[in-house]
């Protein structure tokens, strides 16, 4: 019961921790080390493009988070929480351990800024014993005091200090705003006033890298889900007014910057606002020290309990490291084995002491995280399952061009890693699902979105339905047979046609009145088909048909739409050879079948095995008009799937006259026409004799073809069907072909 509840720790937060906690996270090192720098490289322009580019993904990523926040009951966990609750665990697992590497990584970039503001100390350092200072001999110790800090007091002690920094950061800011530009020099590459309307886009995406940790610190406040008394409201509030408040204080600080100092000042000293701001040679260092401090300290509350979320979720697949992680100390379970773990890990990053590295680091985990969340919100709008009813709502192409965004400027930064990046993400996921098999994973996360894409391209091809059977014909094939289980050959039929080329609609048959009983007998029925076909990778659409009789059935079957959005056009039925009382029910209902203007296969199976590699022999004779073409048709799409990829398509032409050269030359030009894979090789004509049966000639040509196509009229239905279907039992399986209309072979 314990374990359940590591979420629970609410101890009343408002709306106030989380804007202070995103809003000194969002006005922090950055911009006090790296603004100029920008400002500098690319100018006015290019820092002010940077700083759009970054909030086109975290504007819609904040108004994502404050949607999502809003639809469901937020608990300990952040930024996890929501997606994992949204995506499931395996998805939600997979993002937030790169959550969590991104949060624990800020941990030590802004501890490394923090150092930053002891540069005086350094230079005097240096000056004065004639050796350079290491930078870890602040930024270790301030960690340490950090940790302790946090595991000593909590998030209560966080809080507190919070309020005091964002007064100190603050006033540092106005004191920057109110101070005098640097007096122009000799040396200097370009004055003042020439940054303003300076611009180089070749270093554009390499500024955004170092950059983009600014922007990132609108979700810092998510992260403290788990202690607000209402997340719902004070999460959409806090993040997105700490949002805005950064846009607006970011572009009046580069405008700030770009009239006070040089681009030589502005690319030399990393410090240059401590030389515009009134006191600025103390004021700044300590706002520096302010922001970067109260950062950390926001990203050192956030990471650790993104870490315990996760184990409380089992996600790791080791149970005693979970079951570590996730262990709490007192009321409000606060995370101390997640926060040492933490530490440890923010303590390396913090020995490399480069701010660049680990702010291009940073920046490629947290674009993951928002592209992430941005898809979430696209899906949710996209899929409308009913269950999503958030207060606030956004707009879907914010989320969707959020996330696009996101994609690309990860390939502007650097292509390789991003794949990289992506490749690791995909390696966590499978270890993830192989450890949690029954939890919801990526077909659950997409199911909404593709019910809503089916339904919509079945609405737009039922309206274009028209238009499209004019431009070309397919196969959409329906089936019923009770045979299911007994005789696999007619459904490896359905599945050839419905491979690539055509869509095909497999019924079972349940002969009986629909009830309680055959209802549950027919679902078991179509999960035995379905499994079944799984294993063959099949493009088959399966289901049950309950109905008094036969002829009911198939009444039923020719009036069910296609699942393809085209109306069917093709019925197929099936009987064994060996039991030829099964034909005459189908013939009983062809009238019926062709009141429907339905092209009809009859599937005759034999007992002999399936020898696909033998090929498929079509037979053409003076009568099969409006049949030779949905034969070649039908033999290629056939010949489409891989149970058939070593072998050819054979074209017989039964002819009594002496015209067999002009008749193969108009197949000849038929075929060419439409570019089909069929050699003038395998075309060959046959002439008859007078006595002599068309049937001997096919069974003497086709004893050991894979499969045999032959056509047959409306008038042979009248006269003895029984004869003309009957009479092919020395051969393997043959697929009898009526079409409706000739086809045409574009």
């Amino acid at each position: 019961m314990e374990e359940k509840n590591t979420h629970k720790r609410n101890s009343g937060f408002g709306v106030a921790p989380v804007y202070f906690t995103a809003i000194s996270t969002i006005l922090g090192a950055i911009l006090f080390l790296r603004f100029g720098f920008a400002v500098g490289t690319v100018g006015f322009w290019g820092t002010i493009l940077i700083i759009i580019l970054g909030h086109l993904i975290t504007i819609p990523t904040a108004l994502a988070i404050s949607e999502i926040a809003t639809n469901t009951r937020v608990e300990g966990g952040g930024e996890y929480f929501i997606i994992s609750r949204s995506f499931g665990l395996k998805i939600g697992a997979t993002i937030g351990i790169t959550l969590f590497f991104s949060q624990v990584i800020s941990v030590a970039f802004y501890i490394i800024a923090f150092t930053e503001s002891f540069g005086p100390l350094f230079d005097w350092w240096s000056a004065s014993l004639g050796f350079d200072l290491p930078r870890q001999v602040v930024s270790v110790p301030a960690l340490v005091l950090l940790a302790l800090l946090i595991l000593r007091k909590g998030a209560g002690l966080g809080m507190k200090m919070l309020y005091a920094v964002n007064i100190i950061l603050f006033i540092a800011l106005l004191l920057f705003f109110i101070g005098q530009p640097i007096e122009y020099g000799e040396g200097l590459t370009r004055a003042a006033s020439g940054n303003f309307g300076f611009f180089n886009s070749n270093r554009l995406f390499v500024v955004f890298a170092i950059c983009f940790p600014a922007f990132t610190g609108m979700t810092a406040g998510v992260g403290l889900s788990g202690d607000l008394k209402n997340p719902g409201k004070s999460i959409p509030l806090g993040t997105m007014g700490a949002t805005l408040t950064g846009l607006i204080v970011y572009i009046f600080v580069v405008w700030k910057l770009s009239v006070s100092a040089s681009q030589a000042d502005l690319l030399e000293d990393q410090l240059v606002m401590s030389r515009i701001a009134v006191f600025g040679d103390i004021v700044i260092p300590i706002g520096l020290a302010a922001c970067t401090f109260s950062s950390a300290l926001g990203s050192i509350l956030v990471a650790p309990r993104t870490l315990q979320a996760l184990a409380s979720d089992k996600s790791f697949p080791l149970p005693k490291l979970n079951r570590f992680l996730a262990m709490g100390k007192g009321k409000t379970r606060e995370p101390f084995n997640a926060t040492v773990v933490s530490f440890f890990i923010a303590l390396f990053f913090v020995m490399l002491g480069s701010i660049n590295v680990v702010a291009g680091i940073i920046s490629m985990f947290f674009l993951i995280t928002y592209g992430t969340l941005c898809l979430i919100s696209f899906l949710n709008h996209f899929g409308s399952p009913p269950s999503y009813r958030p207060r606030f709502r956004s707009k879907w192409y914010f989320s969707l061009g959020g996330f696009l965004l996101s994609v690309w400027i990860m390939f502007k930064i650097d292509s390789i890693y991003t794949i990289v990046a992506y490749l690791v993400l995909v390696g966590i996921y499978l270890v993830i699902e192989h450890y949690n098999k029954e939890e919801k994973g990526l077909v659950d996360i997409f199911e909404g979105a593709l019910f809503q894409l089916n339904r919509r391209l079945r609405v737009f091809m039922q309206k274009h339905q028209t238009m499209m059977e004019k431009e070309e014909w397919r196969p959409s094939a329906i089936c019923i047979s009770p045979n299911s289980f007994e005789r696999e050959k007619v459904l490896e039929l359905m599945k050839w046609i419905s491979h690539q080329h055509g869509f095909g609609t497999y019924f079972h048959f349940i002969e009986g009145y629909y009830s309680k009983q055959t209802h549950i007998e027919s679902k078991e029925i179509l999960r035995q088909l379905i499994d079944s076909q799984k294993e063959h990778e099949s493009a088959l659409y399966i289901d049950t048909m309950i109905s008094p009789s036969y002829t009911s059935a198939i009444a039923q079957v020719i009036q069910t739409p296609s699942i393809s959005g085209m109306e069917n056009n093709m019925a197929v039925f099936e009987y064994d050879k060996a039991h030829p009382e099964e034909l005459s029910r189908i013939l009983d209902n062809i009238n019926l079948v062709k009141a429907g203007n339905f092209d009809i296969c009859i599937f005759a199976g034999s007992h002999m095995p399936l020898r696909t590699k033998n090929g498929i022999h079509v037979w053409i004779r003076d009568t099969d008009e409006k049949n030779t073409n949905l034969m070649i048709l039908l033999g290629y799409i056939i010949m489409a799937h891989p149970d058939w990829h070593k072998s050819q398509i054979r074209i017989f032409i039964t002819s009594s006259s002496n015209k067999r050269e002009s008749v193969k030359e108009e197949l000849k030009e038929r075929i060419n026409a439409g570019r089909l894979p069929i050699t003038l090789a395998n075309i060959e004509i046959i002439l008859l004799g007078e006595n002599q049966n068309i049937n001997d000639v096919i069974q003497a040509n086709s004893k050991h073809a894979g499969l045999t196509l032959v056509g047959f009229r409306e008038e042979i239905i009248k006269h003895e069907p029984e004869k003309f279907f009957g009479g092919f039992q020395e051969i393997g399986d043959i697929l009898f072909i009526n079409a409706s209309q000739e086809k045409e072979i574009n």
